[in-house]
């Protein structure tokens, strides 16, 4: 079966042995990988932040298109789907995979990051002030030259330390416009229903069995999710069906049927109106649209 958007998998071709990289944006849209066009819709193996340092353009995540100017920063989690448009546009790409923060990070600051990178928690586009801007720069440039210039014995000690030192200037950013990041009482239990809900969508949609399994009453987790995201437990639920019913769509040769039967429906009609309840548009014309 052929795919229409490919996964990229992490490859470090200046040193194979370590699980982060740092490329330009123009290196990387300009990069010629067979089998691979940047512009096209694809799927990350690994988590990417994208560092704008000059122009604008539009950058598509997870089918929902951000504008970007000097100073926007990206945060892409692992697996989902994002694709460049074509621009003039400059910037940096610091890119690591889930080994890396597991292995060169702290417990807390592995928390951080994987907040950090929840788009469901907060929008994957950030905005940096002149002064903040400045400051991840010169972090980025500190981790180059520690990666590629310096290279030593010290060097990936000092390298882990930059990326935690920017890691925790991005979550004060984030933290200061929403407070659910900072130790909110209800975060741990939204946190295991998400994980629940991306795990078992096709076979349960229903709140009371995530309440159930999460030993709280259907109120209790709908109070949950609208502290935490402002959204009811079931649109949550919903959200997650649509994005892979999004990625399904754009990622096989399946018809729109098999579709429906893979996202859980047993009806496809069903699967249709609820798509373009929720969307705006049908299962058809998101595929010939976007």
């Amino acid at each position: 079966m052929k795919q229409k958007f490919q996964e990229i998998t992490f490859e470090n071709n200046t040193n194979n042995k370590e699980h982060f990289d740092l490329v330009t944006l123009e290196e990387l849209l300009e990069k010629k990988v067979p089998g691979h066009n940047q512009f096209d819709h694809h799927k990350l193996s690994f988590f990417a932040l994208i560092l704008i340092t000059k122009g604008k353009g539009i950058h598509n995540i997870n089918f929902h298109d951000y504008s970007f100017k000097k100073g926007t920063l990206f945060t892409i989690r692992k697996d989902n789907i994002h694709k460049f448009y074509k621009s003039h546009a400059e910037g940096t790409l610091l890119v690591f995979t889930e080994n890396f923060i597991i292995n060169h990070l702290s417990e807390v600051e592995a928390s951080k990051v994987f907040l950090l990178f929840n788009e469901m928690l907060s929008s994957p586009r950030i905005q940096l002030e002149d002064k903040a801007f400045q400051e991840i720069i010169n972090l980025l440039q500190l981790i180059h030259n520690e990666y590629l210039e310096i290279h030593d014995e010290y060097s990936k000690s000092a390298v882990r330390n930059l990326v935690q030192v920017i890691v925790v200037k991005l979550f004060r950013i984030k933290s200061e416009n929403n407070t659910v990041l900072i130790n909110h009482k209800s975060l741990s239990m939204f946190l295991k229903f998400q994980e629940m809900v991306e795990r078992d969508y096709v076979e349960q949609k229903k709140v009371l069995y995530y309440a159930d399994a999460l030993g709280v009453t259907s109120k209790t987790l709908n109070n949950v999710t609208q502290k935490i995201i402002n959204k009811s437990a079931k649109s949550l639920i919903n959200d997650v069906v649509i994005l892979q019913s999004k990625r399904l769509i754009k990622n096989t040769t399946h018809s729109l049927t098999e579709v429906a039967y893979q996202v859980g429906f047993d009806d496809p009609t069903n699967f249709f109106k609820f798509f373009k309840k929720y969307t705006g548009v049908s299962p058809g014309q998101f595929n010939m649209n976007e």
